[in-house]
Parts: C-alpha cells; structure tokens; sequence
C-alpha cells in the first residue's frame, strides 16, 4: 500500500498521491462517459424518437453485467486491481472510439450502437468491483467514510461537467462526432493516470478457484441483513425513480429545450450530489446514519414526483438537485457499510453484488422507464416511479430493522473481526 495503515488525525486525501491520481483518473473517466452518455441518448431519440430505444440503451449495458456478476467480482479478488482498471479504461476509450466512427458513417442503425453499449457494460461490470474494492488501499485506516465522501465529491464534479460539455458540444457542432472524438480523449488520459499508480493490492483470494467460492460474495450479502437492505433499498429505489433515461424526451417535448438544456438536466442531480459529497467530506456523518439515509431515500421519492409533474426547466433543474444531494447520502452510507463490513479478501466479491445492485437501479431501471412511458407516457410514468420510491422505503424499514438501527458507521466491522476481538 502506498498509505500506512495508522489512522492520522489531520488526515487529508491530498497527502497521499495515489489517491490524487486515482481520483484524477476517475475525474477524467467519468467526465467522458457521461459526455458520452448525454450524446448517446439524444443521438439515439433523435433517430427514432421512441422511448423505448432510449430503455434499450440502458437494458445492453445491464445485461453483461448480471451475467458476469460471479466472475468480475472473483476477478478482482484474485489479480492485481489497478491491473484490471487499467484494461477495463483501455476498452472504454476503445468503444468511445467506436461511437465516433459509427456516427462518422452517418448510419442510422441502432444494432451496432447496441453491440459497442454491450462492450461499455462488459468493462464497466469488471471495472465496477476493482475500483471499489481498491479505494480502501489509499486511505487509512478509520478514514474511509470521509475518503468515500471525497472521492464521490470528485465523480459530482465530473457529473456536472460530463453531460454540460457534452450538451453544448452537440449543440454547437449539431452532431455527436465531436463529443465521442472528446470523450475518447478523455478516457485515454484516466486510463494513463490509473498506470501511474504505484499502489498494489496483490492476490487478495489465495485459494483455487470453485464455484463455492465464486458465489461466495452473494451468500455473504444475504446473511449480513444490513448490507442486503441497504444495496437492495437502492435497487428498487432508483429502479422505480430513476428519470434519467427519459430526460431526452423532457428536453425535447415537454420543456421544449435542445440539446442543451439535456445536459443541464442531466448535470443537475451531480450539482446536488456533489453539494452534498462535500458537506459529508469535511462534516462527516456522525450519529444516526441509518435513520437518515432512509429518511433521504423517502426525499428521492418525493423529489422523482416534482419533476415528473414539472413544465419549468428550472423547477426541474431544483427537484433534480434535490434527488441528486438525496441520494449521496445513501451512497456514502451505502458503501461504506460494503467496504467496512466485508473481509478485505471478499471485497471485490462483494462490491461485484453491490456493483450488479447499481447496474440493475441505473441501466435496469432506465430500461424500465423506457417501457413504462411506452406505455403510460413519460410523465404518468415518472410520477409513479417516485411514488413507488416512497413505498419501497416504507416496507424496508419494515423488513430490514437494522437499517433503522445504524448509529456511527465508523463502528462497522466484518463479523470475523467482531469474533476474533471478542
């Protein structure tokens, strides 16, 4: 490790160079897949102009990732990590690539957009247990909370810097070359910052690999209740609230704005996220984690079903700031309770699950809203979504006590821990 181990009262992220460069490389990835993501799905409507393809574009990234949920997570447990990220970074420019030269062709066909989206799933379900299981590598220890919160500080920025270039690159070019030849870019300097780390996990998992220990990670999450209520409260939380796939349709049809007023609204919930983030970075969460991450999953919920019956962009623009600062609460609890819950051995396991969980909120649940508008129209379809965000967090404080019951989440423990002390 490149950070020692004794806990440093004045601690700061700045004093440890990976973690400036794993940050920095994190910065850069997320700035152009989002650029890219807010290209695509304007690309992709103004193709078709069908919800449901916009579903479609977040149902091909899913898939490989719940297929692959068993090996990623195993993967990362057995090699070097930063190897791993520093491959998953190399594919993504290499798709990023690919988008700029299926735009360039000017086809109009949505089956090779598709098949490259399915690659972008591919390195992302690889990628997704690596970097998060990595991350307590460059902080030390009783500072992962605030490492957690700083770091996702850094993704906000990239949140509301990703879609709003992206927006205004499309805008003034009045095409998607540009952005996908920029995010291309982007992506190939964070994958050379992942290169300059020097921090090295090594082989976490030393026992021969089997299918008891592949499925390891899940069994773990299902006997350890409060990491199972917390990931699967996300899940159908952001499955049935999540809007984000239809913010092509809200730009274009019912705020009546172009391509870039979809880069505000997509940057939106970052400005809240990231708001946020930084209060928890130098305010860390004390007392009470559990009730007031449910208490943020309820204000979710009622945040999706302002903006789903708004007409103005910035009533739109608030309720969206007002979901993203919602939901890095939970993120912050979420993974911490992941990362200090869990044997450092079956880290990348776990965080696999943790990482098909998200998947399945975000790219599953953007599918969902493309058939639920389909069906109902993006309104009905958005209000009902934050309504059943409402529901979900009423029967998981029901079903999951101990969520209720989460105090200081510095005091979160790995059973084996809690027995090996006693």
């Amino acid at each position: 490790m490149s950070v020692s181990g004794t806990a440093v009262s004045a601690w700061s992220p700045l004093h440890s160079r990976d973690f400036v460069l794993y940050q920095v490389a994190r910065l850069l990835l997320t700035v152009g897949v989002q650029m890219q993501g807010t290209a695509m799905a304007w690309y992709v409507y103004d193709l078709t102009h069908r919800p449901l393809d916009l579903g479609l574009v977040g149902l091909a990234q899913f898939l490989p990732a719940v297929s692959l949920a068993l090996v990623t997570g195993h993967a990362a447990d057995r090699f070097e990590r930063q190897r791993i990220l520093l491959w998953c970074f190399g594919a993504l420019s290499l798709c990023a690539a690919l988008f700029f030269a299926l735009a360039r062709s000017g086809s109009h066909s949505l089956a090779p957009v598709y098949v490259v989206l399915a690659l972008v799933g591919t390195a992302r379900a690889f990628a997704g247990p690596a970097a998060q299981s990595f991350l307590p590598h460059l902080v030390p220890e009783g500072h992962l909370a605030r490492g957690v919160a700083y770091g996702a500080s850094v993704f906000q920025v990239a949140q509301i810097a990703g879609p709003a270039l992206g927006g205004v690159l499309y805008g003034l070019a009045g095409r998607a070359t540009p952005v996908f030849g920029a995010s291309t870019a982007f992506i190939l300097v964070s994958a050379a910052c992942i290169a300059a780390v020097r921090a090295r996990t090594g082989r976490m998992e030393a026992r021969a690999a089997s299918w008891p220990l592949l499925v390891e990670g899940i069994r773990y999450v299902w006997r350890q209740k409060v990491i199972l209520g917390s990931i699967s409260m996300d899940l159908f939380a952001v499955l049935l609230g999540g809007a984000v796939a239809l913010l092509p349709i809200y730009a274009r049809d019912i705020l009546h704005t172009g391509p870039w007023g979809l880069g505000v609204l997509r940057s939106a919930p970052a400005v809240g996220a990231g708001a946020m983030a930084i209060l928890l970075g130098t305010r860390p969460l004390r007392r009470r984690a559990g009730p007031l991450m449910l208490g943020c999953v309820a204000l979710f919920g009622a945040g999706t079903i302002v903006f789903g019956l708004s007409q103005s962009v910035w009533l739109s623009v608030m309720s969206l700031a007002v979901i993203g600062a919602a939901d890095m609460v939970g993120v912050v609890v979420r993974i911490t309770l992941v990362q200090l819950g869990t044997p450092p051995a079956m880290r990348g396991r776990v965080s696999a699950v943790n990482s098909v969980f998200i998947g399945a909120s975000n790219e599953l649940g953007e599918f969902e809203s493309g058939v639920t508008a389909a069906w109902l129209g993006a309104v009905p379809a958005v209000v009902v979504g934050g309504i059943g965000t409402l529901v979900v967090v009423g029967l998981w404080s029901v079903l999951f006590p101990e969520l209720r019951r989460i105090d200081r989440l510095e005091d979160i423990t790995p059973p084996e821990a809690v027995s090996s002390s006693g």
